[in-house]
C-alpha cells in the first residue's frame, strides 16, 4: 500500500500527478479528519483537468472516507463509477486497488456473495507482491459469514507476508487477536494486540482505536470484565479522535456490559448501536446489533421484543448468507419459542443442527449455550439419548474457556449427572462451579457487580439443593448417602450472600469527583422542593448522568485480576469463614438459627439449635408475597397522617392477618421457642418480610449464617458514638439531643452541620452511630438508596466505598432497613452494605414509620445499649415500651429489625 506524506506536505496547488493522488488515499486510510477535505478537493481538480488515473485515484479515497463514516451506499456509487473508469482504460492494477476496497464496502453493506466476487476477480489483477490487502479482505469476508478457522488462515498469511505494507499487518494482527480470543486463545491474543499496537503507533488515529477497543474486547471474553470497561472508554476516546462513527463500539461495549449483569446499560448500548448502524448503510453489523437487542430482551425477560428482534436478525442474516451467525439468532428464537410450549421434535432437531454449526464455526461460548439448550429441551421431551450428546458437547467446550462460559458448561454437566441419577456427580460439578464464581466474583471491585455476578451461579446452586432433596415429578431419584439436613445448610450456605464477603476499601478518586458533583446538584434540587418551584427536566437529567457516571466510576476501579482459565479439575474450597453446621451449632446457647431455602416452587427451612439440625418442609411458596404485600402495605397506611377511623380500622385487621399467615407458614411449623432467640436467615420475598412482629422474642436478621458468625465475633467495643440528625424533620434534632444526654462524649451533628463529609468522619472509628433522618429507598437503583443529609444524600453506594464503618448502626430512618432482592439469594441496600463493610449489627426498618413516634423506642433502645445488651436484645426490650393500640406506634413496633449479631 502507498505510505502516506504529512497532510502539510501535500501542495495540491502544483500540478496533478499519481503520486499526489496516492499520497492522499494513504492519508485517507488512516486519518480521514485531516486527508478528507483533500481528498474531495482532489476530486474536484482531477474531474476538471486531471489525468483518468489520479481521478481514479481519488474516487477511492473519496469512497472511503465516505465508508469510514459509514455512508457506505454512497461509498459504493463512487466506487462503482471509479470501477467503470479503470475497465473503460484498461488501467487492471488500478482496478485490482478498486476491487479491494469495493469488497470492504459490500462487506459493510451485507453483500457478502458480491463481495466474494470481487476478490476473485481482483486476484488476477494485482501482481502476487500487492495482495496482502485483497487477503486481508478474503479472511474478514470469512470471519463475518462464521468461518473463524479459514479467516486465521488468511490473516496468519498475511502476517507472513514479507511485502505487507505496515497498515495492512496491524489490522492483520488485530483481527486475528480477536478469533483468537474468541477461541479462549487469551495469550495468544495479547500478544498479537501488542504487535499490533507498537505498528499503530506510526499509523494514525484509526489503526490506534481499533487496536484499543480489541483488546477491550479481549479482556471481556477473558473475564478481566472491570479492566475491559475501562479499556472501552479509552477505545471510545479514541474512536471519536479518529472520527469513527461508533455502532460497533457500542455493541462490544454492550457485551461487556452484559457479561458483568448490567442488564438496562447493555441495553441502552445495544440500542445505541441500532441507531448508529442504519441498515441500508452497515447492514453487517445492523444485523449483529439486532442479535444483541433479542439477547438482552431475552435475558430481561421480555419474550416479544426478544422474538421481534430475532427474527429480524434471522432475515438480516439469512439474506447475507452468514450461516455461523444465522445460527445465533435461530438459538434466541428457539429459545423464545422453548418458553411458550414444548418444541416439535423438528424445531428441536433444527436447534441441534444450529449448535453444530456454531461449534464448526469456531464460535464457542454461542455453541456451549446452544448445546446447553438442546440439551434441555431434548430431555423435557423425553429424548434422554439426544439429551446427553447435547449436555456432553456443551461439557466440552466450556473446559478451559473463560469462567461464564466455563460456568454453562458447569451447568451441562449437572445436568447430565441428574438425568443419570448420580447425585454425589451433581453436587461435584456444582461445587465446582460455584467455586469459579467465588474467584470471578472476588475480582470484582465493587458490592454491586459481586451482587450482579452471583446471579450465574443461581442454576448451580438449585441444582445442587435439588440433587440433596429430589423432588418434583418424574420416577423417584436416590438422594447421596450424605444428604443430611446439616449437609443441606452447608449447601444454603455456599449458595447465599456470597457477595457479602468482607470489601477492602478501593481507592476512587473519580467516584469521589463525581459523588461531590452529584451531591451538588441535589442541593440544588433540594433547594428548589422548599421553595416550592417544580422539579426541571434538564436538572433532573444531570442528576441521573452523575448517578452513571459514579457507577462507571465504580465499575472501573483497579481490581485483581481474575483467575482467567482455572484448573476445572481443581477442588472446591469454601471461603474464609464459611461454616458447617456444628460450628453454628456451638455458638447457639438457648437461640434457634432458622436458614430457609426455596426448591422447585417450595419452600424449606433448616433449624438449628445447640443439640441438632433439622429439615422442614413447608410447602408451596405461592401466595407469600402477596401476603408480605398486603402487610407491608398495611403497615404504610398506619403511618400515613391523617387516615380515617375506618382506613385505621382496616389496616389493622390486615395486619394481623398478615402476621398470622405469615407466623402459620413459615414460623410455627418449625416447633421453635416462642420466647427464645430467634436467628433469621431469609430468602427470596421472605427478605421483605418485618419479623420482629412474627416472633415473641427476639430476632436478629442475618444474610446468611456465615455473616452472623463474623458478626458475632465483632461485637464493637470503641466508645466513641456519633449521633447524626438530617434535615427536614422536626424530630430529629430532639431526638439526638434527648440521646446526647445518654452517650454525653457523643459527636452530635444537626443540620446544617450534619454534612455527608462530617458524617462519614464522624463514622471512622465509631463504636456506635445513630441517624435520625429521612431515608429513601431507591429500587431502581439500590446503590442510590440515601440517607438525607444536610448538604444531600449519603447513599449506600458511598458507605460502600468508605473505611471505618461503625460497629453498630441504628438507623431511625424511613425505609433504611428495605433491601432489593437480586438472582442468587443476594440483596444490595444499606444493611448489606454495612455488614460487609465491616458494622457487627444494624438496627433499621424496611416501610415508612412515623416521626414522632420512634422516638420512645429509640431512647430505651439506648438505654439497653448503654446496659450491655445486645442489638435484637435491646429492640426487643424497646418495642415493650410502645402502646400498640396507637396506630402510629403499631406501625413503629412493627416496623424495626435488629441484623447482625452484636
Amino acid at each position: 500500500m502507498q505510505e502516506h506524506l504529512p497532510a502539510d506536505a501535500i501542495p495540491l496547488d502544483i500540478p496533478l500527478d499519481i503520486t499526489l493522488a496516492d499520497a492522499v488515499f494513504g492519508g485517507v486510510v488512516q486519518d480521514p479528519l485531516t486527508y478528507g477535505p483533500h481528498a474531495l478537493q482532489l476530486v474536484e481538480r482531477a474531474r476538471r483537468d486531471g489525468p483518468v488515473e489520479v481521478l481514479i485515484v481519488a474516487l477511492r479515497a473519496q469512497a472511503w472516507v465516505e465508508r469510514l463514516a459509514a455512508h457506505n451506499a454512497s461509498a459504493k456509487a463512487v466506487l462503482d463509477e471509479a470501477v467503470r473508469l479503470a475497465e473503460k482504460h484498461g488501467l487492471e492494477r488500478r482496478l485490482g486497488e478498486l476491487l479491494v476496497s469495493r469488497v470492504a464496502v459490500l462487506h459493510e453493506l451485507g453483500r457478502l456473495s458480491a463481495a466474494q466476487h470481487d476478490v476473485d476477480r481482483a486476484a488476477g489483477l494485482l501482481p502476487a507482491t500487492e495482495r496482502s490487502d485483497l487477503v486481508f479482505q478474503q479472511g474478514a469476508l470469512l470471519q463475518n459469514i462464521g468461518r473463524l478457522s479459514g479467516a486465521s488462515e488468511h490473516y496468519r498469511q498475511v502476517l507472513a507476508d514479507p511485502d505487507c505494507p505496515p497498515l495492512v499487518r496491524a489490522k492483520a494482527g488485530n483481527n486475528l487477536a480477536h478469533l483468537q480470543s474468541e477461541l479462549g486463545h487469551t495469550e495468544a491474543a495479547l500478544t498479537l494486540l501488542d504487535e499490533a499496537g507498537r505498528l499503530a503507533v506510526d499509523l494514525g488515529p484509526i489503526p490506534i482505536a481499533f487496536v484499543a477497543q480489541t483488546r477491550a474486547w479481549v479482556q471481556m471474553q477473558s473475564g478481566q470484565l472491570t479492566q475491559s470497561l475501562t479499556g472501552f472508554t479509552d477505545a471510545r476516546r479514541l474512536y471519536e479522535v479518529a472520527g469513527l462513527p461508533l455502532g460497533e463500539h457500542y455493541l462490544e461495549y454492550s457485551d461487556a456490559l452484559s457479561g458483568l449483569r448490567l442488564l438496562p446499560e447493555a441495553m441502552e448500548a445495544a440500542l445505541r448501536g441500532v441507531e448508529e448502524l442504519p441498515e441500508d448503510e452497515v447492514s453487517l453489523m445492523a444485523a449483529e446489533a439486532q442479535l444483541r437487542v433479542a439477547r438482552l430482551s431475552l435475558l430481561a425477560g421480555d419474550m416479544v421484543a426478544a422474538a421481534v428482534a430475532a427474527d429480524h436478525a434471522a432475515s438480516l442474516l439469512r439474506r447475507q448468507r452468514r450461516p455461523g451467525f444465522f445460527a445465533r439468532a435461530a438459538v434466541v428464537g428457539f429459545e423464545v419459542r422453548a418458553l411458550e410450549g414444548p418444541l416439535s421434535a423438528p424445531g428441536l432437531r433444527a436447534l441441534r443442527r444450529c449448535a453444530a454449526v456454531l461449534e464448526r464455526s469456531g464460535m464457542r461460548s454461542d455453541a456451549v449455550e446452544a448445546h446447553l439448550l438442546a440439551g434441555r429441551l431434548a430431555a423435557a421431551a423425553g429424548q434422554r439419548a439426544a439429551a446427553a450428546k447435547s449436555l456432553r458437547s456443551a461439557d466440552h467446550l466450556s473446559r478451559g474457556a473463560p469462567v461464564l462460559v466455563r460456568l454453562r458448561g458447569r451447568v451441562a454437566k449437572a445436568l447430565l449427572s441428574e438425568a443419570a441419577g448420580e447425585p454425589r456427580a451433581v453436587l461435584g460439578s456444582c461445587r465446582a462451579g460455584l467455586a469459579d464464581l467465588d474467584r470471578h466474583r472476588r475480582a470484582l471491585p465493587s458490592m454491586e457487580l459481586r451482587v450482579l455476578a452471583s446471579a450465574h451461579g443461581a442454576e448451580l446452586g438449585a441444582l445442587g439443593l435439588r440433587a440433596l432433596l429430589p423432588t418434583g415429578p418424574g420416577p423417584a431419584r436416590p438422594r447421596p448417602r450424605d444428604s443430611t439436613p446439616a449437609r443441606v445448610f452447608g449447601w444454603l450456605e455456599r449458595t447465599r450472600a456470597a457477595a457479602l464477603a468482607p470489601l477492602e476499601a478501593l481507592p476512587d478518586v473519580g467516584a469521589e469527583r463525581e459523588l461531590t458533583a452529584l451531591r451538588a446538584l441535589h442541593a440544588e434540587l433540594s433547594a428548589l422542593r422548599r421553595e416550592g418551584g417544580a422539579e426541571p427536566i434538564a436538572l433532573l437529567g444531570r442528576v441521573a448522568a452523575a448517578e452513571a457516571a459514579v457507577r462507571r466510576a465504580s465499575w472501573s476501579t483497579p481490581a485483581p485480576a481474575p483467575d482467567r482459565v482455572a484448573d476445572p479439575s481443581a477442588p472446591f474450597r469454601p471461603g474464609p469463614g464459611a461454616p458447617g453446621a456444628a460450628a453454628v451449632r456451638e455458638q447457639l446457647d438457648e437461640t434457634f438459627l432458622v436458614e430457609y431455602g426455596v426448591l422447585d416452587g417450595r419452600l424449606l427451612a433448616t433449624v438449628l439449635d445447640r443439640k441438632r439440625t433439622r429439615l422442614v418442609e413447608l410447602g408451596p411458596v405461592d401466595g407469600l408475597a402477596t401476603t408480605i404485600d398486603s402487610l407491608l402495605f398495611a403497615l404504610r397506611r398506619l403511618s400515613r397522617p391523617g387516615a380515617s377511623a375506618v382506613a385505621i380500622s382496616a389496616a389493622r385487621r390486615s395486619i394481623q392477618a398478615a402476621r398470622d399467615t405469615l407466623a402459620d407458614r413459615i414460623l410455627r411449623p418449625l416447633a421453635v421457642d416462642p420466647a427464645a432467640p430467634l436467628v433469621v436467615v431469609p430468602v427470596g420475598d421472605l427478605q421483605r418480610t418485618p419479623w420482629a412482629p412474627l416472633h415473641a422474642g427476639p430476632v436478629t436478621v442475618v444474610p446468611s449464617a456465615r455473616v452472623w458468625l463474623r458478626t458475632l465475633q465483632k461485637r464493637p467495643t470503641a466508645p466513641q458514638v456519633a449521633l447524626i440528625a438530617g434535615p427536614d424533620l422536626p424530630g430529629a434534632a430532639r431526638e439526638v439531643a434527648l440521646l446526647s444526654e445518654l452517650h454525653p462524649s457523643a459527636t452530635v451533628l444537626v443540620a446544617p452541620d450534619s454534612t455527608c463529609e462530617a458524617a462519614v468522619r464522624a463514622l471512622r472509628g465509631a463504636g456506635l452511630a445513630h441517624f435520625a433522618c429521612h431515608g429513601r429507598l431507591r429500587a431502581d437503583s439500590p446503590t442510590f438508596s440515601a440517607l438525607l443529609l444536610a448538604d444531600g444524600p449519603l447513599t449506600v453506594h458511598e458507605l460502600s466505598r468508605r473505611d471505618g464503618a461503625p460497629g453498630r448502626v441504628i438507623l431511625a430512618a424511613c425505609e433504611s432497613g428495605a433491601q432489593v432482592g437480586f438472582p442468587g439469594d443476594e440483596a444490595l441496600g444499606f444493611v448489606s452494605a454495612l455488614l460487609a463493610r465491616g458494622s457487627a449489627g444494624v438496627v433499621a426498618s424496611g416501610v415508612l414509620v412515623p416521626d414522632e413516634q420512634t422516638l420512645p423506642l429509640m431512647c430505651e433502645l439506648h438505654a439497653r445499649l448503654a446496659a450491655g445488651a445486645t442489638l435484637a436484645g435491646a429492640l426487643w426490650t424497646a418495642r415493650q415500651v410502645l402502646d400498640v393500640e396507637d396506630p402510629a406506634q403499631l406501625a413503629t413496633w412493627c416496623a424495626f429489625d435488629a441484623y447482625g449479631a452484636a
